[in-house]
């Protein structure tokens, strides 16, 4: 073995032992994982698992509806959301896999025809990715349990936080608090 193949191999090696130790090589893609997420029930974080399917499965589990928003990222027309006018209190959970989104209490009316929130029930519960359709960039949110498409957050919301996820009715589904 030359110097060159001892670097490479010591290299891999190296590498290979960082990224496990560092719990990278160790997750294997398809299978759930543990996360943290806040639950509106227990009024604490939960441990709980990710949420996988096939696109197969996600087609038996939601609606025509649901799956085009969810799984393919769609929008469903402005004003036509079954909870855009939902009063009461309660909290906002994921129609794929039920992980709590948002509070009653942080909705508020953004005369945009989808429901509006200005923040999320916790920041582990939505997560943001870049969306760069239609010719513009933007910031999605998604579910962080399911990776489902809930909806986009722009910077023109009400204090405290100033922001408004606009959020696809469908997307949603409503639990009434006590």
């Amino acid at each position: 073995m030359n110097r060159r193949q001892l670097f490479q191999l010591t290299f891999a090696q190296t590498t290979l032992f960082w990224l496990t130790t560092n719990g990278f090589a160790s997750d294997s893609p398809g299978q759930p994982k543990k996360i943290r997420l806040y639950s509106a029930e227990k009024g604490d974080y939960i441990t709980t698992e990710t949420v996988i399917h096939t696109p197969a499965e996600w087609r038996k589990i939601l609606t025509a509806d649901q799956y085009h928003v969810l799984r393919e990222a769609g929008t469903e027309r402005a004003f036509t959301g079954k909870l855009l006018k939902n009063k009461q209190h309660g909290v906002y959970r994921c129609a794929a896999c039920g992980n709590d989104l948002y509070l009653s209490d942080h909705k508020f009316d953004s005369g945009t025809g989808w429901p509006s929130y200005y923040q999320a029930i916790a920041p582990e519960n939505v997560s943001i990715r870049e969306d760069r359709g239609f010719f513009v960039t933007r910031n999605e949110l998604i579910c962080s349990r399911c990776e489902s498409h809930l909806g986009h957050v722009f910077d023109d919301g009400p204090p405290p936080t100033g922001k408004r996820h606009c959020i696809n009715s469908v997307s949603l589904t409503f639990k009434q608090l006590g």
